[in-house]
């Protein structure tokens, strides 16, 4: 549906987008995950209309929209400040982009109703945007750019003004909604629990490129560079320092792994303590001390020192094992499944 193609962007001479490629199918919601800077509003604003690439094509279902105005692409766009006017009533704001398409009066309540509904704001035609808390506002912002039933509709940062626990019942109701509508939706944020929860792929973005994409699972399970593990807050990374046998040969032991790469994660998920010294029950076991825990209700949060210095973090269930004191000896274990090879 969408097709995105060696777009490439600077701003004063500095690249912020470097040959970026994507492509969207329809009906899919794909998320642009990065930090600031990463180029991600940016490329959003380019599909947008709103800024013009310096290389590179927009082609939506075969069409090349680069010399196609941002008001005759179709798109519905949502932002993070919500940009409703202020001296319109709930209805007005929401009827904005049908009235500007010549729609009648009667046609433009009747979509405005059957919105309201759907973002669970039903009844709030009159309301004054003033008198609204942060989600509702969130709410009529998605009601006006669903109203007009855009063919792409996108998202930059919709949550990023609301607090955690708001973000973290609104961004499921934005699943549920563009889902239900059978809406395309291009999606940007900087949260990557947000990501994981809204997205059918997501695009790890990393100065000016994409360094990965893929489903949330696959992407969580299985980074491919080294920023896409660090930036998902995996960080048990240990540099390759040579091959011996066909293996990496690393500071933690020699572990299979791509011939080409660069470093290898020990998966946290992977990491398991040991319940017995004497039975071999995984394909690796290193011994360390514990250097931290932290509760996090359902599991421990455990850093541990490895004998050679390096420290590896892992989440443990608490109810499964008994966590040592801090500074005690401990055994963690792990399969070859869990040693993944990063470039």
């Amino acid at each position: 549906m969408l097709k995105i193609t060696g777009i490439t962007r600077q701003f004063d001479r500095k690249p912020v987008l470097r040959g970026v490629d994507l492509e969207v199918a329809a009906g899919e919601i794909v998320c642009l995950l990065g930090a600031s800077g990463s180029g991600k509003t940016t490329l959003l604003r380019i599909i947008a209309g709103l800024e013009r690439p310096d290389q590179g094509e927009i082609i939506i279902d075969g069409r090349v929209m680069n010399a196609i105005a941002v008001h005759d692409r179709d798109f519905g766009l949502m932002f993070q400040d919500f940009a409703l006017f202020p001296h319109k009533n709930v209805e007005q704001n929401i009827a904005f982009g049908l009235r500007m398409r010549g729609l009648s009066t009667s046609a433009q309540h009747k979509i405005v109703t059957e919105m309201l509904e759907i973002v669970g704001l039903k009844g709030f035609e009159k309301r004054d945007v003033s008198e609204l808390s942060g989600g509702e506002k969130q709410r009529v912002a998605l009601a006006r750019s669903l109203a007009p039933q855009p063919r792409l509709l996108m998202l930059d940062e919709p949550l990023g003004s609301l607090d955690a626990s708001l973000r973290e019942r609104l961004v499921m109701d934005l699943h549920d909604i563009i889902k239900r509508l059978g809406l395309t939706a291009i999606y940007v944020t900087h949260d990557q629990q947000e990501a994981f929860a809204i997205a059918d792929r997501i695009a790890i973005m990393n100065a000016g490129l994409i360094e990965q994409v893929d489903t949330p699972q696959a992407i969580y399970a299985m980074p491919r560079t080294m920023f896409a593990a660090q930036f998902l807050g995996l960080n048990n990374i240990v540099p390759i320092v040579n091959w011996v046998d066909g293996q990496a040969k690393t500071a933690l032991g020699n572990f299979p792994a791509d011939r080409t790469a660069q470093a290898i994660l020990i998966h946290p998920h992977g990491v398991t303590l040991v319940d017995d010294e004497k039975k071999q029950l995984a394909d690796y076991r290193l011994r360390g001390s514990l250097k931290s825990r932290i509760f996090l209700g359902d599991s421990y949060r455990l850093k541990v020192e490895i004998d050679m210095g390096i420290e590896l973090v892992f989440k443990s269930s608490a109810m499964d094992h008994p966590i040592p004191v801090i500074n005690a000896p401990i055994t963690l274990q792990f399969y070859v499944e869990s040693v993944i090879s990063l470039w």
